[in-house]
């Protein structure tokens, strides 16, 4: 393929996706890897970057390693896969960014979880990148897995209190983004409607923010790593967050997750739906216009104060 046909696929696998029709997706990446994998092993054969690290080859009796190359978020997403290739592999090894080996060493079901960045796990016969993996399963918003079940390992690894204050719903916070796409980013003093929901106690989770509100507990020295992170958001009723990994982080561990999307948000979270197979407990609120936060916070405020209001009556 050449370059303008390889963008013409890209493009209709996104559209799929975002309509949810994934094996339509999945039928735009075998245009690519097919003739791909029956092209390996000719003369002059090169991969490029457009093509995926498995090759098709069965996973059953082999040795197979799945390794993260993209964000914290996509390996929580799709370690979900992973349980299910380790019970037909002969050895699996789950290579992990450094960020996540606190939380997910010698978690059950993961095979032999080690750093991506500085380990080297012995020779392999199967290799997947773990995003992938959706992919080599043919997964559909029907059959897709649950998460990974990451709260009970978490809960026999850390503890982490908070003071028991059963008049108030504890809710943590994250607005900020990584640089690498800050249009995902919300600026602070536009939660200040939320922040004045009555009832709630906010809890900041913001790591690297360049500014505060004191209307909130600061929890972001105590949950810098991964390991505390998931020990504190399991302390809370609910986490509002943009899109980025402390989404998938609380989704995972099975907390009631709101995610506040950009008008163009990513394949994943599909189109106008306010909810995601990928996650049963995520309620996704969507800019209704391009750069329009305001309208997104409304919406979530209104929501809160709904659900304080209702968990009275319980």
């Amino acid at each position: 393929m050449n370059a303008q046909d390889l963008a013409d696929v890209g493009a209709r696998w996104q559209a799929a996706m975002l309509a949810g029709d994934w094996e339509a997706a999945w039928q735009q990446t075998d245009r690519i890897e097919l003739p791909r994998r029956a092209a390996q092993g000719r003369p002059g054969f090169v991969r490029d970057a457009s093509q995926l690290v498995w090759d098709g080859t069965p996973v059953a009796g082999r040795s197979v390693r799945v390794r993260c190359l993209r964000g914290l978020g996509d390996a929580l997403q799709f370690m979900r896969f992973v349980p299910a290739l380790q019970a037909q592999a002969r050895e699996l090894h789950f290579l992990v960014p450094p960020a996540l080996l606190g939380l997910l060493q010698g978690a059950p079901g993961l095979g032999l979880v080690s750093n991506a960045w500085t380990d080297h796990p012995p020779p392999h016969e199967v290799e997947f990148e773990v995003m992938e993996l959706a992919y080599a399963c043919r997964s559909t918003p029907a059959t897709v897995p649950p998460p990974y079940p990451l709260a009970d390992w978490v809960r026999q690894r850390e503890v982490f209190m908070l003071p028991a204050r059963p008049e108030e719903w504890r809710v943590g916070l994250v607005w900020g983004a990584s640089a690498w796409d800050g249009s995902r980013s919300i600026p602070l003093d536009r939660l200040d409607p939320l922040l004045r929901t009555p009832g709630v106690r906010f809890y900041d989770l913001q790591q690297e923010a360049t500014e505060r509100d004191a209307r909130m507990v600061p929890l972001w020295r105590r949950t810098a790593d991964a390991l505390s992170a998931a020990a504190a958001l399991l302390e809370l009723d609910l986490v509002i967050t943009i899109d980025g990994m402390p989404a998938h982080l609380a989704a995972t561990l099975g907390r009631p997750t709101w995610l506040l999307l950009k008008h163009e948000a990513d394949w994943r979270w599909g189109q106008s739906r306010s909810d995601t197979p990928w996650y049963p407990t995520m309620r996704l609120f969507r800019q209704p216009a391009p750069d329009d936060w305001d309208g997104v916070i409304s919406e979530v405020t209104r929501a809160l104060a709904d659900e304080v209001k209702a968990s009275r009556w319980r």
